[in-house]
This record gives structure tokens, C-alpha cells and sequence, in this order.
């Protein structure tokens, strides 16, 4: 196939070409006229499995012959049978062991680095190792490099890099792929010196990134009959920029740095790289600009040489259109119209991006239109349905199980999806209303399987309902396990939990989760973890859940059969090894595109330079190439978002790069083309605009509706009184429209049940004083408030605060109460000292539940009530907060039955708050009947037809929140406003 050559043999193809249409065009055009079986001698080595794919589809659409023997680089058994390496070990039963040796080491010496950067710490130490590995290096060469330190984390990180080459030396048997590679590269390369192959051996499409794949590639080319076939080789580049490149500090990031390192590795010089094929670029004068764009930092002084010789540069970017959108959601939406367009007129496109946010946005926007992209990344597997519920199962084995857990798994469409799935989701529903009315924020067996039976409805057999509750409170409580386990008694635990979730109650095997993509992959990684996890060491439940979830994210779902086969996503990778009519590059800022580089715990840039491993800049560097490859495609868009969600973005330095040279080249019409670019990209904006613009509707009005008499309320408790007073809306929306607030699904502490549990500590307190009056202590009420705390509150941190509020009252509380039963005793408490007033005239009825009423010697009465907070003035009191004021009135009527009618002769809000204050109501300005004749009138007035329950009439602050804002539209309307009445029918 090639000519005897003394040099090596080395080929390129210009960015913006099918490299893999252009490689068969090559291959097929230097074996015209040889016998058919020539084509099949041929090892064609290639980068990936989707180059590998796409070679062959292209092979067999054309007319019917042998074909090559197509190979990964990474599997080298075909190139020499007689090299024999072993079998590389597991990856994860390397990563299990280093979790076991890094945990041990922290155990011993703590101060190293916190417990909880274990597996960061385990996966940055497995890549160094695949890196030192890689690249040739041993610990030893970097131990012995000349830094001085101060302040001890060169001796911390000399520490970890210790146990990475003991674990290297420990495995020689059986090496990991990396090491196993380079011996396998190394052992061909010597086999090959001696006994050469006469075929030809071809590697295509790999840039040399790594040093083992360097070497290899060093060895093809000076084969007899090898040859390399360079992807995205810039034969517009001088020979002096080619020199210029010569220091890997300054010029890593560049794109072609890779290719001039390679050829200086094979005593060459990157001119003398010779095209493959006579397939010309889509743009030639834009590879041109884009090259020169593109100089290093060093040599962009040529910009004023080199950039007026540029020839048609309108015409160079004439298919060139650059989108800067204001925000990430105008961009996406812009690139999903275009893509859109493609997929009618029937152009191939895809949107190529390492920025997953926007691929999600886009993905998102297309659908509107029914349009799937095919996605080469797919979704995350630990995203997918199957994942997501293995990381809430293994959450349960660490935590205790609260409601939020508890629903989350019973919701999940994988668990009970064995048989009767519409039975379980409708008991779950019930449960649910259920916690949310009654709270339930640690559920135990008993209490579950009592709400779950008062869920069922009258009339229906709660047994099937009973039977469900026991399955559910058998399988989810009481599983939290504290101890550090092995990973073997994780991992059956684990998916024991999980299959009998899936089960259901009958425990029948025919579930969902480990069925289709993503529950075989799913079913996968438990397999692997579970074959492997003799080799890793004892777990907490915390770190077991850890690696599953670690686990699962490294691993995608991809559903090939679904999308849109002309409308596509591609990461940087892909993108090298495929071609389409459209090539939208989105995400062009700094830090998306190029990505930063991730930080290095271990080694700066320097050290890494002269241990002889890779710069960071080497990602930067090939995240170029593929822009490079890329912007050069037949027709291109560009995008980026001038601002994140919270700050101002960076353009990419490419971009940037590219508008600083065009606008420089104003006397040859650069800046005129650049600005044509952002016009053509702003049309595309104004449509995605006026696609999202919407007619203006004219806000709420403050509502005051007025429904039937019939509807509204005729009784209220005292309490309620305040909130017709404050905000009769709440009222309507409460009793006419029978609407209630439902308890958030994860409760807290929070001053509602704050205020339950002091009236429940006062009470309990001064029954046990009645019974003994030698309890009033304040160490009997500290006990008292113990008990209750720990019978109501299930937080220890908020029981241990409240507890300590109690005690900076109690002194004050006790002496307060001495005073109280010098002169009365206490009657009734809550439960008992329940009243009610029917007012005859206006049919109306009034309800009213007394915290506390005692009685004089004289027969007098005297009302207390217990707040949490501040209680509220004389002032308040008279014009909006009228509870004590009404519950006198009340006693004084005989409302409470036990009592009967009975002067009052005191009544007041014990404030338990910090300072503690006790606030009497102002019965002598605001006499009995009175405040019954206004209270009749106030009530009077809401039956008439004519008055509407108005939101947010009188409220204290508009700071106050109400459950109906919502309902009222509160925000489209202020207090400012006046009440549209409205009658309702």
C-alpha cells in the first residue's frame, strides 16, 4: 500500500472534514487495482467504538468488498498474538482497595485530611496513578523533585503517593488497564524491532494525548508499512509558529501542540506531514482565519503581518452566525428554533457542547415540538428511574426514617410495581393527607400502620389497607444501622431492601427495576459492586451509600432507537468522529468551553512539568482542537449567554480570540463580516423573543367576595374572631369555600408546635401542683417540661433549646404562681374548660376553649391564657386581638357549662417568652357587654348580602403572611387597593 519511505509516514486531514468519510476515501483510493483480499490485510486502529461504528457503516453503504480489520486502540491483542499480557484488574476492586488503604491511613493519622474527603481523595489518587502509570513516571521520580515547603503539604501529599506506588508495586500480577497497556505498548513495540509486520497497520484519528498512545503511534510510523492519519491537522501553520510551540508551559493549550510534540518524538518536522486524502475543507479561507486566530500568545504579532493577506473573509464566515443571548434560556431557545428548521428541511445538525445545562435547556425547548434529539451522552444513570431509587433505598440504611423519606420511596414508580401499583399509589395518597394532617415526622410500626387504617374511608374494608401499612412499616422502619459493616453485608442488604420494595406486598418477582436500559445497567453496576465487594473493607451505612451514588454517576443510559435521527447532541469527543450540515457550537464562555482545569491536590503545573506528566493545560489543548475541528464545518453556528443565573459570563478566549482579530481587519472588511455575524444571530434572537412574548393581563383586583348567606359562617371560635377582624378573606376561604392548609410533608420545629408543647408543659405542670402543692418547684417543672419535650418534640437539638427556654423562665413562672393560689385555685384546663355561646338574634354560635380558668374564694373568675411569644398590648387587645375580652364575656353568659355564670374578675396572657411578662386584658375599658354588643354587630354585618369578605382588610403588617395569599393573588394587588366586591352564586 505505501512506498518504502526512510522517514516516518505521517498523514493529515484539515479541520472541517468527515475524517472518517475522508479516511475510508484515502484507504479505498490507495488500494485501487490490488487484489480484493489487499483491503483486508489492512489493521485500521482508531480511538473509539463510535469511530469504529461510523467506518463501518460507511464501508458497507458502498459497493460490497472485504474490509479492513477495524481495532481499538485500547484492545492490541490483533496487532502482535505473540505478546501475551494478563488481564488487567478490575477497576473498582482497585478503587475498593484504595478506599480501604486511604480510610486506614486517615484512621491512624486524621490530620492528614478530613474523613469526609475520602473518596475525593480516593478518585484524584486513582487518576494520578492511571496517569503515572500512563505516562511512565514512578513516585520515586516525583519524591525526588527539588521543592521546598513550608507548610507541609508536600509531605502530606509525598504520604498518599506513597501508598499509590506500594499499591503499584503490590499488583504487579495483575496490573490495571493502564499499566497493563503500557507493557502491552512497550512488548509490541520491542516484538516489532525484531520481527516487523509486513501488513499494513494504520492508527487514525487519535491526537497522542497520553503518553502510552504516543508511543504506540511512534512505533506504527516507523513500521514498514504503518502510518498514522493525524485528525484536524492545520497545514496553514508556518514553520516558525511550528517552533514557537516548542515549550509545553506556554503552548499546552494550543491545538496542534500535540501534533508538533509527536513529530519532534519521531525526529520530524510537522511540515512534512502529508495530506491522506485530496478531500479539500467545507471553507478554506475560514480554516485560514480560524488558524491564525488561533497563533499562540507568543507569535500573535503575525496577526499584523498574516491577517491583511487573509483573502474572502466575508466570504470565509458568510455560513457563520454568532448568537449572544442575554440570558442561558434565550440561547437554548434560539438553538432549539434552528434545530427545529433543520429537522423540516431535512439538514443533518448537531449541537455540540460540554455544558449539560444547555443541552437540558435545549432539550427541554425542543420538545414543544415533539422533537427528541439523540443524545450521544445520554442521561445519567444515577438520573434514571432505577438509579434514583437505589440511592433513596441505601439513604435509609444511614438515616432515620423520616416522612419525606418515607413518601418519596412509596411515590417512586419502581416501588410495589410487582402487581396492584394503582392500589398502593392510592393508599399512599391517603397516608399522605394523613401525615400532612395530623404529623408525623419520625414514623415507627404502630404509628403508620393507626394513620394508614384512620385513612380509609367509612364504609370500606380497611383490612387490605391494614395488610399494606404492616408490609410498608415492616420493610422501611427500624433498618438504620449505625455500626461499620462489611461491604459484602451492605451490598446484600441493599438490594434485599430494594427487590422487596419493588415486590410489593404479594413480594412477587416480576418488577420493574431491573428491566429495560437503565435497570440493566442498574442491575450492572449492583452486580459488579457485589462481585467485587470482598475485596473492599468495612463500610458505614454513610460511606456505603457514597459509593453507590459514585458509582451510579459514572455510568449513562442512552435509548439509541427514540430520538430524532437527524437532529443530534455530541460532546467534544463525538464531534471528532462525525459530520453534519449544521454545527452548532453553544456554551462559548470561559470555563464552559474550554472547562476549567480541575484542581490537583497533589502537584503544581511545574512539578507535573518536570516529573514528566501532563499539564493541565492538555485538556484546554484538546478541548481547542475540537473547536478547531469545528468551527471549520460547512455551516456553523455559534452561541453563548452574556449572563449566568448570577453573574456576568466571560467569552470563550477562542471567540474572543476570533472578533478581536476580525475587528482588527477593518481594511479588509473584517469588522463588517464579524458584525454580519451577530446580525444574523440577533434575527434569530428576535424570533425566539417574539416566540416567548406574551399579552399583558391586567393583575387580581383585591378580592371582597360575597357568597350566599346560606355559605357563609355561622359559628367561629374566639380565636377566629382576631382573623375576621384582620383578614375576613381567610375566614370565607376557611368555612364557605372549606379550604384548609395542609401541614408541610417535612415538619420542623417551628412555633406552632412550640406553642403545643409549652401549653401542654403548663398544664401538665399545674395539674401535678392541684394533686401537690409541693411540686411547685422549678425543678419539678423542668422535669415536667423533660417529659413533654420528649414525648412531642422527636429533635433532640430543638428539645434541648426549648428546655433551656423553659429554664430561663422558670424561676420567674414559679414565683408568679405562688402569687396566683394565694388567692385562687385552678378550675379548668383546655379539655375542660370548653364554652360555647349561641347568639339567638343573629343565629349564630361561638366556640371558645380557655387555656386555663381558676377561681377565687370568693367565686370570682380569672382567665389565663399561655403565648409563646409577646403578648399583645391593652391596646391591641381592645381593637383586634379581643380573645381574653370575649372569653369574660362568655363566662359572665354561662357559655362554660362546668362553671356556670360568674363574674370575672381577672384576665390575662401569661407571655412565655424572653423577657417573661404577664399582660391583662383592660376589662374595666372594655366591660362585658360591651364587647358582646360589638361583637354581635361585627358578626351582624357579614350577614348582610351586601358585605364582602375582603382580603387583608385590617392586617397588622404587611409583613404577616396569610394561608390564602395565594388564593387572594396577594402580590398583583396591595394594601393600597381598594375591595372589588364580587357576588358569588
Amino acid at each position: 500500500m505505501f512506498e518504502s519511505n526512510e522517514s516516518p509516514r505521517v498523514y493529515g486531514l484539515p479541520p472541517g472534514v468527515d475524517f472518517p468519510k475522508a479516511l475510508v476515501s484515502g484507504l479505498l483510493r490507495r488500494t485501487e487495482g490490488t487484489p480484493p483480499e489487499a483491503l483486508a490485510r489492512v489493521d485500521l486502529i482508531v480511538n473509539t467504538r463510535r469511530m469504529a461504528r461510523r467506518l463501518r457503516e460507511i464501508f458497507e453503504a458502498g459497493t460490497p468488498r472485504l474490509l479492513p480489520r477495524i481495532g481499538l486502540i485500547t484492545d492490541l491483542g490483533s496487532l502482535a498474538p505473540s505478546v501475551i499480557a494478563p488481564a488487567p484488574m478490575p477497576p473498582l476492586r482497585r478503587r475498593l482497595e484504595l478506599i480501604g488503604l486511604i480510610s486506614a491511613l486517615l484512621d491512624r493519622a486524621p490530620e492528614l485530611a478530613p474523613r469526609a474527603s475520602l473518596y475525593d481523595l480516593t478518585d484524584s489518587l486513582a487518576k494520578l496513578m492511571d496517569e503515572i502509570q500512563g505516562e511512565g513516571v514512578t513516585a520515586d521520580d516525583i519524591a525526588a523533585l527539588d521543592v521546598t515547603d513550608q507548610s507541609g503539604h508536600w509531605q502530606r501529599a509525598k504520604t498518599f503517593l506513597g501508598i499509590a506506588q506500594d499499591y503499584i508495586d503490590q499488583t504487579t500480577a495483575q496490573p490495571d488497564a493502564e499499566a497493563r497497556q503500557r507493557k502491552l505498548v512497550l512488548d509490541i513495540a520491542a516484538h516489532w524491532e525484531n520481527t516487523p509486520p509486513q501488513n499494513p497497520v494504520i492508527i487514525a484519528g487519535s491526537t497522542g494525548s497520553r503518553g502510552t498512545t504516543m508511543m504506540l503511534m511512534q512505533a506504527v510510523a516507523k513500521l514498514p508499512q504503518g502510518a498514522l492519519v493525524l485528525p484536524g491537522f492545520d497545514d496553514a501553520l508556518p514553520a516558525g509558529v511550528w517552533a514557537a510551540l516548542d515549550d509545553p508551559l506556554m503552548s499546552e493549550d494550543h491545538p496542534q501542540y500535540r501534533f508538533h510534540s509527536m513529530m519532534k518524538g519521531l525526529g520530524a518536522s510537522p511540515n512534512s506531514v502529508m495530506p491522506w486524502d485530496d478531500t479539500r475543507p467545507p471553507a478554506p479561507a475560514r480554516n485560514r482565519l480560524v488558524s491564525l486566530s488561533l497563533r499562540p500568545a507568543p507569535v500573535t504579532d503575525a496577526w499584523r503581518v498574516e491577517g491583511p493577506m487573509l483573502e474572502n473573509i466575508g466570504e470565509a464566515v458568510k455560513d457563520v452566525t454568532l448568537i449572544q443571548a442575554d440570558t442561558p434560556r434565550a440561547e437554548a431557545l434560539a438553538i432549539a428554533m434552528r434545530l427545529r428548521m433543520a429537522a423540516e428541511e431535512g439538514q443533518t445538525a448537531a449541537l455540540i457542547t460540554p455544558d449539560r445545562m444547555l443541552t437540558r435547556r435545549v432539550t427541554a425547548a425542543l420538545s414543544r415540538w415533539n422533537i427528541l434529539p439523540d443524545d450521544s451522552a445520554g442521561t445519567p444513570l444515577h438520573l434514571s428511574p432505577p438509579g434514583r431509587f437505589l440511592r433513596h433505598v441505601a439513604a435509609l440504611l444511614s438515616r432515620r426514617l423520616d416522612a419525606e423519606a418515607l413518601l418519596t420511596l412509596l411515590k417512586h414508580p419502581l416501588t410495589h410495581s410487582a402487581s396492584d401499583r394503582n392500589l398502593h399509589q392510592l393508599r399512599t395518597q391517603r397516608l399522605e393527607l394523613e401525615i400532612r394532617r395530623n404529623g408525623l415526622p419520625y414514623p415507627d410500626r404502630g404509628e403508620l400502620i393507626t394513620l394508614a387504617t384512620r385513612s380509609v374511608p367509612k364504609g370500606e374494608d380497611p383490612e387490605p389497607t391494614v395488610v399494606w401499612a404492616e408490609w410498608v412499616s415492616a420493610t422501611l422502619t427500624e433498618i438504620c444501622d449505625p455500626n461499620s459493616l462489611s461491604l459484602e453485608h451492605w451490598t446484600t442488604r441493599h438490594l434485599t431492601l430494594a427487590n422487596q420494595l419493588a415486590s410489593g406486598t404479594l413480594g412477587l418477582e416480576g418488577h420493574e427495576l431491573w428491566r429495560k436500559k437503565s435497570g440493566e445497567k442498574a442491575w450492572q453496576v449492583m452486580q459488579g459492586l457485589q462481585a467485587e465487594a470482598a475485596h473492599g473493607g468495612d463500610f458505614s451505612a454513610v460511606d456505603y451509600g457514597d459509593l453507590v451514588g459514585a458509582l451510579l454517576s459514572q455510568e449513562e443510559v442512552r435509548d439509541r432507537d427514540a430520538p430524532h435521527p437527524d437532529i443530534m447532541i455530541w460532546g467534544t469527543l463525538e464531534a471528532r468522529v462525525q459530520g453534519a450540515d449544521l454545527v452548532i457550537l453553544g456554551g462559548l464562555n470561559d470555563g464552559t468551553w474550554p472547562e476549567a482545569p480541575t484542581p490537583d491536590p497533589w502537584l503544581n503545573r511545574k512539578m507535573r512539568h518536570d516529573a514528566g506528566l501532563l499539564l493541565p493545560e492538555r485538556r484546554v489543548g484538546l478541548s481547542a482542537h475540537d473547536y478547531q475541528q469545528a468551527v471549520c464545518a460547512p455551516e456553523v453556528w455559534m452561541t453563548r449567554a452574556i449572563r449566568s443565573e448570577d453573574s456576568e459570563t466571560v467569552p470563550s478566549r477562542w471567540l474572543n480570540r476570533l472578533g478581536n482579530l476580525m475587528n482588527g481587519l477593518k481594511e479588509i472588511g473584517g469588522d463588517a463580516a464579524y458584525a454580519a455575524m451577530i446580525g444574523r444571530g440577533n434575527v434569530w434572537l428576535a424570533q425566539a423573543k417574539a416566540l416567548e412574548a406574551v399579552e399583558r393581563v391586567d393583575p387580581a383586583h383585591r378580592p371582597s367576595p360575597r357568597p350566599p348567606i346560606a355559605a357563609r359562617p355561622c359559628a367561629l371560635s374566639v380565636t377566629e374572631i382576631k382573623t375576621l377582624i384582620r383578614d375576613p378573606y381567610a375566614i370565607y376561604a376557611k368555612h364557605s369555600l372549606r379550604l384548609r392548609a395542609l401541614r408541610p410533608l417535612i415538619q420542623s420545629p417551628d412555633a406552632p408546635l412550640r406553642g403545643i408543647v409549652v401549653h401542654a408543659v403548663m398544664e401538665r405542670f399545674i395539674k401535678s401542683v392541684v394533686a401537690d402543692p409541693d411540686n411547685l418547684t422549678k425543678s419539678a417543672l423542668l422535669e415536667t417540661a423533660k417529659t413533654v419535650l420528649d414525648e412531642i418534640a422527636p429533635w433532640p437539638a430543638a428539645r434541648s433549646l426549648w428546655l433551656a427556654r423553659i429554664d430561663r423562665i422558670a424561676d420567674w413562672f414559679v414565683e408568679e404562681e405562688r402569687a396566683r393560689q394565694i388567692n385562687s385555685q385552678p378550675l379548668a384546663f383546655e379539655d375542660g374548660a370548653r364554652g360555647m355561646l349561641f347568639m339567638r338574634d343573629i343565629g349564630f354560635t361561638l366556640r371558645c376553649m380557655a387555656d386555663r380558668i381558676d377561681q377565687t374564694s370568693a367565686g370570682e373568675i380569672e382567665i389565663y391564657d399561655y403565648k409563646t411569644g409577646k403578648p399583645p398590648t391593652k391596646t391591641q387587645q381592645k381593637l383586634f386581638d379581643k380573645q381574653l375580652l370575649i372569653e369574660a364575656a362568655m363566662v359572665e353568659e354561662g357559655a362554660f357549662k362546668e362553671i356556670g355564670p360568674a363574674p370575672v374578675a381577672r384576665a390575662s396572657f401569661i407571655g412565655l417568652g424572653n423577657p417573661p411578662v404577664e399582660e391583662s386584658a383592660p376589662l374595666a375599658e372594655e366591660p362585658t357587654q360591651e364587647v358582646l354588643a360589638k361583637l354581635r354587630a361585627l358578626i351582624a354585618t357579614y350577614f348582610d348580602p351586601n358585605q364582602g369578605y375582603t382580603a387583608r382588610r385590617m392586617m397588622e403588617r404587611d409583613g404577616f403572611e396569610s394561608d390564602y395569599d395565594q388564593l387572594s393573588r396577594y402580590g398583583e394587588w396591595d394594601a393600597s387597593d381598594m375591595p372589588r366586591p364580587e357576588d358569588l352564586t
